[in-house]
């Protein structure tokens, strides 16, 4: 497979409070392996900051989970400030105000499509991350997942899907890749376990998302980099949980 594994830092958010532990997260990330990583819930930071420190360790940040005020208020700054560490993907973690109703999502759709379309202008793609919410439908039966890739033209916005979200949500994650074709240059993968009747992420490879399907379909969708994801290792230390992941999809023949 041409696809690349990397470590969605929100993972590791604890680990990342400062700079000096920022810098030491992304040289522990690089011993593990991973080439590439998503710069997500970390302290503030320059761009040529972070482009010395991904050098220094032989990473890549490939995507960003950025300021959503940010994007929208000033995203021309916020290309410029991605060309310092030569990010192409610039990510919207969800809808900041939610969307619980159609109103929600209309503002979520004029807030963001002029950023969007600055981003294309500049070469940057801007990308949705969904979590359950996305899946609740408008008046008309149509779940807002589906609207945004209607009023967002596949050049203006792409998706990073999230394989655990897209479970919980009651959705495929393999048939909603497929449906994105085209769209979802970077995916998040984590796992969903039951655990004394809950369900709760896991490691890649330790719960029932069928992740051969998964990759089957990414690889077909022209999905570029899988970012290994972890919101919660409830207790468990982050950096042995991203470790297992790794090890787990290595051993599918990934890199």
């Amino acid at each position: 497979m041409s696809m690349i594994l990397g470590a969605q830092l929100y993972t590791l958010r604890e680990h990342c409070r400062d700079l000096e532990s920022f810098a030491l997260t992304l040289k522990k990330v690089a011993d593990m392996g991973y080439t590439t990583v998503q710069v997500s819930g970390s302290c503030a930071y320059e761009g040529d900051w972070l482009q010395e420190q991904l050098k220094r360790n032989g990473l890549r940040c490939v995507i960003t989970h950025f300021a959503p005020d940010r994007i929208s208020g000033e995203p021309e700054k916020t290309a410029l400030f991605h060309d310092a560490f030569d990010c192409r993907y610039i990510g919207i973690g969800s809808a900041p105000k939610g969307l619980k109703d159609d109103a929600a999502y209309e503002d979520f759709r004029d807030t963001f499509l002029p950023a969007a379309q600055c981003f294309k202008r500049m070469g940057k793609y801007l990308m949705y991350h969904n979590h359950y919410m996305e899946f609740a439908k408008d008046v008309r039966g149509k779940r807002y997942l589906e609207r945004m890739a209607e009023d967002f033209a596949p050049d203006e916005m792409g998706f990073t899907l999230d394989t655990y979200w897209l479970q919980y949500a009651g959705a495929d994650p393999a048939a909603w890749i497929r449906l994105l074709k085209g769209r979802v240059p970077c995916i998040h993968l984590k796992d969903m376990a039951i655990v004394n009747g809950e369900q709760r992420m896991a490691p890649i490879g330790e719960g029932n998302i069928h992740f051969d399907a998964v990759l089957l379909e990414a690889e077909k969708a022209g999905t570029q980099h899988l970012l290994i994801e972890q919101d919660d290792c409830y207790g468990e230390d982050p950096f042995e949980c991203l470790k297992r992941s790794y090890l787990y999809l290595r051993a599918l023949g990934l890199k």
